[in-house]
């Protein structure tokens, strides 16, 4: 009796939740259980699945087909799977987001079935996307202020020290402490903007890993466009190449875009006013191959070997007097091998530097 009252209120439950339920016979290729939330997610009816299971992988977007045939041929492989996010395409065009977490089960019989819970996401990912949008442009406009601000109180400090000298034989104090306190006050200033822009750097390296499928093709894109807007205020010219407009990778978005920025962001330190900093990202062998490159005053050789190591000697003020911590490159160096990728560079004085992300496709 127990056990009968246990099951229908199970059911009950079942035909509540606003989860997909199902249950997948790899055998007879077969949907052997399919609950009624189905209906209200794919805006189409369960009875018509279970008829010709084939028509799902017709619902699944194009960009994402081979992506979910993939994952599927490695759960049937044994490869453990959660948290696969794809989209679907509606009857009437438009799409949503789908968050799949499948099982593979073998029972008493040896027969396989893949179960599991299927949920619509496409809310949590657009509050995911615009976030993750204005944290970009947050940090592009960052980056391109502090520039914009560093350059005029550089050069304040620069002719403060130029009056300092030139005031000397009136010797008089008065107009040599007001010079010392534009100086210092310039100086001071600069320093702060630097730190702000590396603090949001550092607290955003150090939160915890979450990785999702990106196209990062899309998401570079949106950071250069930001620094194109910014053009007229750092004068510098920036462009984006890519060998195709999808290319998918497992990041952590907020990390990763860190990492584009702060690159970009040393370019701009160390290019002269209207230089060249160009942004490629290329498909390489089943990898994919990010290339940041300046035409600016290049790194010294003799700094090649350090470059990422923490507080290396490497650490150098900005064209515009923009201070460094020498913790950047060894924080983008651990981002990009938590990433499972590898970073390196090509530099030579006067005639630029090139940076390389290599992280593996999704």
């Amino acid at each position: 009796m127990e056990e009968s009252s246990g099951y229908e209120i199970f059911k009950k439950l079942i035909r509540r939740t606003n989860k997909v339920l199902f249950a997948y016979d790899t055998e007879t290729a077969s949907v052997s259980f399919l609950n009624e939330a189905f209906n209200l997610i794919w805006n189409r009816t369960r009875e018509s699945i279970i008829a010709k299971p084939s028509l799902l992988l017709d619902t699944v977007h194009p960009e994402d087909k081979d992506y979910i045939t993939k994952e599927y041929q490695e759960l049937l492989s044994g490869i453990l799977k959660k948290d696969i996010e794809f989209r679907i395409v509606l009857p009437d065009k438009s799409f949503r987001w789908l968050l799949l977490n499948p099982q593979l089960i073998t029972d008493r019989d040896g027969k396989q079935y893949i179960a599991g819970l299927v949920e619509d996401i496409t809310v949590l990912k657009d509050d995911i996307r615009n976030l993750e949008k204005f944290a970009a442009k947050k940090n592009s406009v960052l980056e391109i202020l502090s520039h914009d601000l560093a350059g005029p109180l550089a050069n304040i400090q620069a002719l403060a020290g130029f009056l300092s000298e030139s005031t000397k034989e009136y010797k008089n104090e008065e107009v040599k402490n007001i010079i010392r306190i534009i100086g210092e006050s310039s100086a001071r200033s600069i320093h702060l903007i630097r730190d702000f822009v590396q603090q949001e750097f550092l607290e955003s390296s150090n939160a915890g890993l979450v990785k999702r499928r990106v196209n990062l093709v899309s998401k570079i894109g949106e950071i250069i466009e930001q620094y194109k807007e910014g053009e007229d205020h750092i004068s510098k010219r920036f462009t984006l190449t890519t060998s195709g407009s999808r290319m998918y990778a497992y990041i952590d978005q907020s990390k990763f875009m860190q990492v584009i920025n702060n690159l970009i962001s040393n370019a701009i330190k160390f290019t002269h006013d209207n230089g060249e900093i160009d942004t490629e990202i290329a498909d390489n062998d089943g990898k994919i191959l990010i290339t940041i490159r300046d035409n600016g005053i290049g790194i010294p050789e003799r700094y090649h070997d350090e470059l990422f190591d923490k507080f290396t000697k490497a650490r150098r003020q900005g064209l515009r007097g923009e201070p460094s911590t020498g913790l950047g490159m060894s924080i983008i160096k651990t981002i990009v091998e938590w990433h499972e990728g590898s970073i390196w560079f090509e530099s030579a004085e006067n005639k630029g530097t090139t940076f390389y992300i290599e992280i593996p496709k999704g």
